[in-house]
């Protein structure tokens, strides 16, 4: 910081009866600035300790984690406790058996001993070394070696002679004296016989094989399996170096790799189920991510202890008690680790897209029964596939829908033009609230929701599962991409969130308008990278966001993206008959807070369409294009919405363009003459310009 210079004077007091004095502030020109805090002093870069505080800046704990953190380190020391005390009561269940064995294997023992205790004795590895001799008909190192195996042998003989007569007596005299100890030690001494007696292929104790815990991860698998996948694995500088040691990391170890030179850690993720194979775990174990916070070359390796495919089931934090408020994040999932993973759905809107069987009823449970333990969220469900995998919640919803006939998409399209015209009703009411009212800007909150209770502006997610068979749809496809579109861009704002979900992600079945707006994403195990980028946004897959490594078998496991960031998520999974508890606890919330409405009381839910020709024009204008001929709109309105422009097609190119210029009067909007070269010629026609303005809330 600094300061300017001034010079203070005191004026001399005009009357000396004045005790009052005047201060003059001189403000010095052009003066110098002067620092006030002096400046961090830096070592000279190079130096050692320039170095040694770069270290420091980033320096491990001193205090491990594990052991500041007590809930770690209780449910590490729990773990361990019992899994020995597992594997020590494994065997001494077995342990009769494992003699048995032995006793078995003691005949055979018994004589591969007796062979190498007289292949001993008789010096059969000096036999060899005597027969080059005598067949070299050297006498001299015949002889020489001759009396050196008499000299050998004899001692061992008598050794041999001598122990087995002792050992026999010693038998006999134990027999009759103490016959129990003697039968004890004959069992010892055959099981230790039987030890020798061994097969490679039947090993002596059963192997405890836990399928669901594995090995500890080390530096030297890590090295081996890069290497077997193509990435150096030497040590050194040009090669795998680990940027911190191996270290626990919730119920896994994580190894941070800096890759060699020239090698980016997303062509590393892409080969997970190679380097899976390579480290022999299997593939639900390992987890790859990049540390762009480093650089490009580090690799984060996360490999599970247990396989989350056969641990335990984690429990939804909600299952058995508790409510949910969507204006804050709600929980969902676990990430591999078992960190409980939440969803944001205020403010934002959600595409969940995966191929058949990855587990999109689970994803789709986990969202809408958090919705419905929210008193003030109103819920308005179409289930286009027509399962009832969503009836848990049909009994709070303001309005639900399940088939797949063209009534049932009709009746989407229909909710989706309701959501409109609330948010378009919403915003004209917050638009006239002073600032005051909405310091954190002109959107839905719950301390405005709570105050203005008669406005009703508590959230309403609508959910349409199966969303494609909107998209594709020869007649309703251009009107649903046109109202997804603008639903997720202008009614997020004022707590309209839609929620979309398909089992087909590719190009068809999620328009672009509506795929390029989306705030978060989901995506589950799809079948290529146009799928991953359809979902999870252009240039996900290149950055390493790549659902494509996710098995089918994974069933609820996907990448959740808001913005470029995304992390890998296992939807908690419910079953139906808890589902259905946690439905009517979700019935009795609202029918104690008296929120319940629509079809859940048995009212008719009237849609509501605020939507005009304009906005309809607007819809199916092309991009970039100043004017158009009216047959032509025409045509484009008829496939937005045949229900009320197909009629103009049976008319002739005048009379639709009649019909078009009779439906503009009230807005004060009028067909020209129109010449397009580029088109037909002359006719009747639009130009963008003259569409009225669209205002705030539309």
């Amino acid at each position: 910081m600094t300061e300017n210079v001034v010079q203070l004077h005191k004026a001399p007091p005009p009357d000396l009866t004045d005790t009052l004095t005047e201060t003059i502030i001189d403000v010095v020109a052009n003066a110098e600035p002067r620092p006030v805090d002096p400046p961090a002093e830096q070592a000279p870069a190079g130096t050692w300790i320039a170095d040694r505080q770069a270290y420091l800046a980033e320096a491990p704990p001193v205090v491990p984690t594990f052991l500041r953190n007590a809930a770690e380190f209780i449910n590490g020391a729990r773990w361990t406790v019992s899994y020995y005390g597992h594997v020590t009561g494994f065997h001494a269940l077995r342990a009769p058996v494992y003699l048995a064995r032995l006793l078995l294997r003691s005949p055979r023992g018994a004589g591969r001993l007796l062979v190498r205790w007289g292949k001993w004795v008789a010096d059969t590895e000096a036999r060899p070394v005597e027969a080059k001799a005598a067949a070299s008909a050297d006498i001299e190192a015949w002889l020489s070696l001759s009396r050196e195996h008499s000299r050998r042998v004899r001692p061992r003989r008598i050794a041999s002679l001598a122990v087995a007569t002792v050992t026999g007596i010693t038998t006999l005299v134990s027999s009759f004296l103490v016959p129990s100890w003697t039968l004890t030690a004959a069992i010892a001494a055959a099981a230790l016989t039987g030890l020798n007696g061994k097969k490679g292929d039947k090993p002596l104790i059963t192997r405890y094989v836990a399928t669901n815990v594995l090995r500890r991860l080390d530096s030297t698998e890590v090295f081996d399996a890069l290497a077997a996948i193509g990435i150096e694995g030497r040590k050194g500088r040009r090669g795998v170096e680990f940027a911190s040691e191996v270290m626990r990391d919730g119920p896994g170890w994580r190894a941070e790799v800096d890759l060699p030179a020239g090698i980016k850690a997303a062509e590393v993720l892409e080969k997970r189920e190679a380097l899976a194979a390579a480290m022999r775990r299997p593939i639900s174990t390992v987890w790859l991510e990049g540390d762009r916070s480093a650089h490009p070359g580090r690799l984060v390796l996360w490999v599970a202890q247990r396989d989350p495919a056969k641990a335990a089931r984690k429990l939804w934090p909600l299952m058995r008690e508790g409510q949910a408020d969507v204006y804050e994040p709600l929980p969902y999932g676990f990430d591999p680790r078992g960190n409980l993973i939440d969803i944001t759905l205020m403010y934002s809107n959600l595409l969940v897209g995966g191929i058949p069987g990855s587990g999109k009823t689970s994803c789709a449970l986990a969202i809408v029964l958090g919705v419905a333990l929210d008193p003030t969220a109103e819920l308005w469900i179409y289930e286009l596939k027509g399962s009832g995998d969503l009836d848990s919640v049909r009994p709070v919803c303001h309005r639900y829908v399940s088939g797949d006939e063209d009534e049932d998409l009709e009746a989407a399209l229909g909710g989706m033009r309701s959501g409109i015209a609330e948010y378009q009703r919403r915003a004209k009411f917050i638009k006239g609230l002073p600032s005051s009212e909405v310091p954190e800007g002109r959107k839905v909150t719950r301390a405005l929701a709570e105050k203005y209770p008669e406005q009703n502006l508590g959230p309403r997610v609508i959910v349409i599962d199966e969303v494609q068979e909107l998209f594709t749809h020869a007649d309703y496809k251009d009107e649903a991409a046109a109202l997804a579109t603008r639903l997720i861009k202008k009614g997020r704002a004022y707590g309209i969130i839609l929620i979309l979900l398909t089992q087909n992600p590719d190009a068809p079945s999620l328009p672009t308008g509506v795929s390029s707006s989306v705030g978060t994403r989901l995506c589950l195990a799809v079948m290529d990278w146009r799928a991953n980028n359809n979902v999870l946004g252009t240039g996900a897959y290149d950055r390493g966001l790549r659902a494509t490594d996710i098995s089918i078998d994974e069933q609820g496991t996907g990448i959740l993206a808001r913005g470029r960031e995304g992390i890998t998520v296992r939807a908690a999974f419910i079953k139906q008959t808890e589902a259905e508890e946690i439905g009517k606890r979700a019935l009795a919330l609202r029918t104690a807070a008296g929120t319940l409405t629509g079809q859940a009381v048995g009212n008719v839910v009237e849609v509501l369409d605020v939507e005009t020709v304009v906005d309809h024009l607007r819809a199916v204008w092309p991009d970039g294009v100043e004017a158009v001929h009216s047959h032509r709109l025409v045509e484009a309105l008829a496939r937005l919405r045949p229900d009320l422009y197909r009629p103009w097609l049976e008319l002739d190119a005048a009379g639709s363009s009649t019909a078009l210029s009779a439906a503009l009067k009230p807005f004060r909007v009028a067909t020209r003459q129109l010449t397009i070269r580029e088109c037909c010629g002359g006719a009747k026609g639009l130009r963008y310009a003259d569409l009225p303005a669209v205002e705030d809330g539309e």
